[in-house]
């Protein structure tokens, strides 16, 4: 891919972004509004990160000369060295934020560990891994090598809710070890029937890497029912 292209597609984005008047409250009445309104949220979420960085009056400006057609104010080559250097201080803020983020995290998720651990009912594993029975089930158990029926929350120790299949109204269906260690463990714990509670640490959940709403070394609950072995 040449220079010029890379260019291309690193600004398109912003260029979408910017081309919604400023100030006041657009109406949102046709179909045309309601997608326009809905094409400039998503992408403004995919730029929120950039936000500490731009600067709004150039912004604008960029746009109004690429609408018209005018020459570029500032040489191609100038815009490039810019965009690298512009991109790279994004990537460096992010994988600072996420550093804090991740430290934060983990330091609230040994705390509540710590707590939970005290707590009736509750067993912790050689991994630690923390359970919790609520109904023991007379099936059998699952092995490493099976796939199993089973209904489930997730939730952050903050209580927010990250994944559900109760709210789809239908069971999920998981390989045992298709999913994250500390999960794997507890499914190879309950036989059908059982409803137990997980609290799984960072380091046998998603680590440092975090996944869609689950942050960097975060603790994680699950609530789940094991409803059938399938095969």
């Amino acid at each position: 891919m040449s220079r010029k292209i890379a260019y291309g597609l690193i600004i398109l984005p912003l260029t979408l972004a910017a081309c919604q008047p400023q100030g006041g409250t657009p109406t949102l009445e046709t179909e045309d509004q309601k997608a326009s309104y809905g094409i400039g949220l998503q992408i403004g979420s995919q730029l929120a990160p950039t936000d500490p960085f731009i600067d709004m009056d150039a912004f604008r400006a960029g746009i109004r000369d690429g609408m018209a057609g005018a020459d570029p104010a500032v040489p191609i080559e100038e815009l490039q060295t810019a965009s690298q250097t512009f991109n790279q201080k994004v990537m460096e803020e992010q994988t600072r934020r996420m550093a804090e983020e991740a430290d934060k995290n983990a330091e609230e998720g040994a705390a509540f560990l710590a707590e939970n651990a005290t707590k009736e009912g509750v067993t912790v594993t050689e991994s630690g891994l923390q359970y919790e029975v609520l109904r023991e089930g007379d099936g059998i158990r699952p092995t490493a090598d099976q796939t199993v029926s089973i209904h489930y929350r997730g939730t952050l120790i903050d209580g927010t809710q990250f994944d559900s299949s109760y709210d789809g109204g239908q069971p999920a269906t998981f390989g045992v070890t298709a999913v994250i260690q500390g999960f794997s463990e507890g499914l190879q714990l309950m036989s059908v029937g059982s409803h137990y509670m997980f609290y799984i640490p960072a380091d046998i959940g998603y680590g440092m890497n975090g996944q869609g709403r689950i942050g960097p070394n975060a603790t994680l609950i699950f609530e789940v029912e094991m409803l059938e072995i399938l095969q």
